[in-house]
């Protein structure tokens, strides 16, 4: 029997509702929900870097994920970055691509660019965690980080987030900030901060979006009850982490395995209690607390969870299905060997 899967390259992707926040944010506090109704399998991330024996230029991420519920979608995320690509700016530095397969008769059904769904729900996980864990009249936010997830941070927060009225911008490269700042003109205000403590002080939401792999976020500028959000591993200084009312992270089983992170780093040295750590999942199906009062400061930090990709290409290959979108491909006229 001939065995067809669809092909959607990113313009497809993003025709069937890539684009779409509103959706992508319901779509990925689905997964947390589930996660805490343990409908999900989403085993740590297999990474390795080349070349061998050198500093890595290249990593690449292995993502095996099966979401049940009515969901009830394997499927796998390969992710890979570069830092060639990176410095070059002639291709993006992450390239993603999602593969979904039948539960029954497991055969692929489609294949997909995965680059704008990373971009969306990376910072859709953020802003999941914002609805729960956020200032209940939060209005200025303060980010530090002028690229992809940059700009969907903006798109995220302004969406769970309607107190919001002004966003403090800081990028080391300030033309890439002040051209996110004019994608948003007339949505939000962005002003352009010049470093990071003006950027961070007195913000009720404060977010880190970068590649840093040194910690620039001191704890005296976090103001008396806001929220940190911490999109890398080591963002933030110690003091930020130790002085957090609540600590959130997407997948404590996904970020035990990330030595680069900071929250590993104080678990391990014993200054962090690992029950004192919180999964998104339990907040938000409510068998911990979100935010209880104006005075806490509340730290979300993410490490990346497949499972949130798998979810968002299940809807956007039905909704590819519906629309016409993508190519048909041929993975066999007759099975071999059968």
């Amino acid at each position: 029997m001939k065995t067809e899967l669809l092909f959607m390259k990113q313009e497809d992707v993003i025709a069937a509702g890539a684009l779409d926040m509103q959706k992508i944010l319901e779509l990925v506090e689905k997964v947390f929900y589930l996660q805490g109704h343990e409908q999900i399998i989403n085993p740590p991330k297999t990474v390795f870097g080349i070349p061998i024996g050198e500093e890595p230029v290249s990593h690449f991420f292995s993502m095996p994920v099966y979401i049940g519920g009515d969901v009830n979608r394997p499927g796998i995320k390969w992710a890979a970055e570069s830092k060639t690509n990176a410095k070059t700016g002639n291709l993006p530095m992450g390239i993603d691509m999602i593969i979904l397969s039948d539960p029954v008769t497991v055969q692929p059904v489609a294949i997909m660019d995965g680059m704008v769904i990373t971009a969306m729900r990376t910072a859709a996980a953020a802003g999941v965690a914002a609805k729960y864990l956020a200032p209940d009249d939060a209005k200025v936010a303060g980010l530090v980080g002028a690229g992809v997830i940059g700009r969907t941070m903006i798109m995220a927060l302004k969406e769970v987030i309607p107190s919001l009225k002004q966003i403090k911008l800081c990028d080391l490269n300030t033309e890439k900030a002040q051209n996110l700042a004019d994608e948003f003109k007339g949505e939000i205000e962005i002003i352009l901060s010049d470093n990071v403590e003006n950027a961070v002080s007195g913000a009720d939401i404060v977010a880190t979006m970068t590649t840093s792999k040194k910690p620039f976020v001191k704890y005296e500028w976090v103001k008396t009850g806001a929220m940190v959000i911490q999109m890398s591993s080591y963002e933030v200084e110690a003091g930020v982490v130790e002085k957090s009312d609540k600590i959130v992270v997407d997948s404590w089983e996904q970020m035990k395995e990330n030595e680069l992170s900071i929250i590993n780093q104080l678990v391990k040295k014993g200054s962090l209690d690992e029950k004192d750590i919180w999964s998104l999942s339990e907040v938000v199906c409510g068998t911990k607390p979100g935010r209880e009062n104006k005075d806490e400061i509340t730290m979300f930090s993410s490490r990346g969870m497949g499972s949130l990709d798998i979810i968002i290409g299940d809807y956007l290959y039905k909704e590819a299905m519906k629309k016409g979108l993508g190519q048909r491909l041929v993975l066999w006229d007759e099975a071999k060997w059968v």
